[in-house]
C-alpha cells in the first residue's frame, strides 16, 4: 500500500510536514546508521492538548510564566524529529539524517546513546489517555515511508521510549495500542 506521505531524499524533510527547524540537533556520527525508530508520548503543559507547549519546548521558546511545570523544564534543550498532534497532524523538527535530542539516557540491543541511530516520534498524549485513530494512521503512514526511504531500517526496531529507557521513561504508555502496527509492521518486514 502506497503511503500518502512522501519524504524528500535530498532534505531528508516530509513534504507533507509543517516544518518547524529546531535549533536543537547536530550530525549523527554517522549518517548512514539508522536502526531504530523511537515512539515517545508528550503533552504541554503535562495532560493538556492542542497548544503550542511541544512547538515552544523544541524550539526553545517556552515561557516560564505560562504554566508552572515550564519553570521546571525551560532550560532543556531536547529535539524530536517528528510530532503527530491529536488530530494527526504531522510536524517536523528535524530532519532525519540528523541527530535529535529525544531518547536522552538509552541503550538498545547493547548499544547507548540512542540519539546517534534513531529517528524520535511523538505523538501528543499521555500514558493514560488513548491515542487517537487519526494519529495511528499518521505513524503508521510515517513508518511506512520511512522504511521505504531507509532500508537499512529494520521493521523489528520500532521500540517506546520506556524500551529504551526503562525505570526512566514510562511513554508512549500503557494506552498505546502496539497491536495496531503489528500486522502493518509484519507486511513490512
Amino acid at each position: 500500500m502506497k503511503s500518502p506521505l512522501t519524504l524528500n531524499p535530498e532534505t531528508h524533510v516530509f513534504n507533507e510536514a509543517r516544518y518547524i527547524e529546531s535549533p536543537n540537533f547536530d550530525n549523527r556520527p554517522d549518517e548512514d546508521d539508522l536502526d531504530l525508530i523511537v515512539v515517545h508520548g508528550i503533552s504541554l503543559p503535562p495532560g493538556q492538548f492542542g497548544g503550542p507547549g511541544v512547538e515552544q519546548l523544541f524550539t526553545n521558546q517556552l515561557d516560564p510564566a505560562e504554566d508552572p511545570y515550564y519553570q521546571q523544564i525551560q532550560s532543556l534543550k531536547v529535539s524530536s524529529h517528528l510530532f503527530i498532534n491529536r488530530a494527526g497532524t504531522l510536524f517536523q523538527f528535524v530532519p532525519l539524517n540528523r541527530r535529535a535530542w529525544h531518547a536522552g539516557v538509552s541503550n538498545f540491543n547493547g548499544r547507548s546513546a540512542c540519539n546517534d541511530f534513531s529517528i524520535g516520534i511523538e505523538l501528543e498524549g499521555t500514558d493514560k489517555t488513548p491515542y487517537t485513530a487519526s494519529q495511528y494512521k499518521t505513524l503508521k503512514d510515517v513508518i511506512s515511508e520511512i522504511l521505504k526511504q531507509y532500508p537499512s531500517l529494520s521493521s523489528n526496531h520500532i521500540k517506546g521510549h520506556c524500551d529504551i529507557a526503562p525505570g526512566r521513561k514510562t511513554d508512549p504508555g500503557d494506552y498505546f495500542m502496539w497491536q495496531v502496527l503489528d500486522g502493518f509492521l509484519k507486511d513490512n518486514a
